[in-house]
């Protein structure tokens, strides 16, 4: 059903077998789509284990698709008991192809896997290429991965092929001056003409929530669930130095939990209230924006959210299985946005995070490296969207 017979309408699909991002990439997305008017409701398809945890607009619902968990060799198993994980991948492909049946979407925004987790979205793209109005969009974040690595995952998953074939448009969220994805992808120009930089995705207070009212850093660790040994990094430099200040604010986050944390809430309470901490915080923006600057990981929303609250930073970007947080810092870094702490050339050792965390108060802000430039990402992506569902399907891509 084409736009002119009745509002737009939005669908967001979002793998999340590990981490907070591509949820809140989306709902970030679905809340500008919504909000602007661009489309009258948005349905985010997504397997993250805390998607009910999060506050969406009106407007806004989400589907939640059965989970999946990654273990240490990269092999993936099923979250649901009894079913092994090609059942669990034929149940996900089922309920998206049913719920893109009944809503009819104008536009489907697919989150960083062309053709869906092991490869569950195929058949769905291929009947709306084929059968339907709906506009197709690719969505990538800033950085994926280094370029050899990147191109052998994506010939191994057929994810070039699948761009060519269905996408009208591959939508960057991040500037072309900072990093460019897709090198070393064998795009071809056509692919590459259908490319849009769009900037970072701006992120403002949405769900107002109380902050301390001494001045603080925060911590964080993202979603959590491979940032241990940052928090870590963070507990001992409070051990080690007993005038370190300011108060630290942790925020665990969600996949940061059992055993690890038991340990983690031992050393914090022996710290007598120099470091504070608390578990999920789905309503973090507000600490982002009132914190004296950051201790975090180098993931794509939190990067977003230093740059939107101009917060000062050093990032400690994981490695490992990827390097795309350090890809990412590394860069920043070079632009004088943040302080990477870097591994390979600091060392991950007390006394680096002890110094760090001195010098935070002293580093410039984003905004005076030329950040507020870099955000326009929430305005393109709302033009695009409004420009595609208005176009003839003869216009697009094939």
């Amino acid at each position: 059903m084409s736009l002119g017979a009745r509002p737009g309408r939005v669908v967001l699909y979002s793998h999340d077998t590990f981490g907070l991002g591509h949820l809140r990439r989306s709902r970030a997305l679905a809340s500008a789509l919504t909000q602007s008017g661009v489309a009258e409701s948005a349905i985010i398809l997504t397997g993250s284990p805390v998607a009910g945890r999060f506050t969406f607009p009106p407007a806004v619902d989400h589907v939640r698709l059965p989970g999946v968990k990654k273990l240490a060799d990269g092999t993936y198993v099923s979250q649901t008991s009894g079913m092994d994980i090609d059942a669990t991948t034929s149940l996900r492909s089922a309920l998206i192809a049913s719920t893109i049946a009944h809503y009819e979407p104008d536009l489907l925004i697919v989150d960083k896997e062309p053709t869906g987790f092991r490869g569950e979205l195929s058949e769905t793209l291929q009947r709306l290429r084929a059968r339907t109005q709906t506009r197709l969009v690719l969505g990538l974040r800033d950085v994926l991965d280094e370029p050899d690595v990147l191109a052998a995952e994506w010939a191994r998953k057929g994810a070039v092929e699948a761009t060519e074939a269905f996408y009208d448009e591959i939508w960057v969220y991040g500037p072309r001056s900072v990093y460019d994805p897709t090198q070393g992808l064998p795009l071809s120009d056509q692919a590459r003409d259908r490319t849009v930089w769009t900037g970072y995705l701006r992120r403002s207070i949405v769900d107002p929530a109380d902050v301390p009212d001494t001045p603080y850093i925060l911590v964080t660790p993202g979603g959590g669930g491979d940032g241990a040994a940052m928090v870590d990094l963070v507990l001992s430099a409070y051990e080690h130095d007993p005038d370190l200040g300011p108060h630290a604010v942790l925020v665990y986050g969600p996949f940061l939990s059992g055993e690890v944390r038991e340990k983690f809430e031992t050393r914090v309470d022996a710290l007598g209230g120099r470091v504070t901490s608390t578990g999920f915080d789905s309503k973090i923006e507000p600490l982002f924006a009132a914190a004296q600057g950051v201790i975090c990981m180098g993931g794509y929303n939190t990067f977003c959210e230093l740059l939107s609250f101009d917060q000062r930073a050093v990032i400690v970007p994981r490695t490992e299985p990827r390097l795309e947080q350090w890809i990412r810092a590394h860069r920043a870094e070079e632009l004088g946005l943040v302080r990477n702490l870097d591994r390979f050339r600091d060392g991950l050792t007390t006394e680096a995070m002890v110094d760090a965390i001195r010098a935070l108060p002293h580093q410039q802000r984003p905004s005076e490296a030329g950040a507020d430039g870099l955000l326009d990402g929430l305005d393109v992506v709302i033009s695009r969207a409004r420009a595609l569902m208005q176009q003839p399907l003869t216009d697009a891509a094939e």
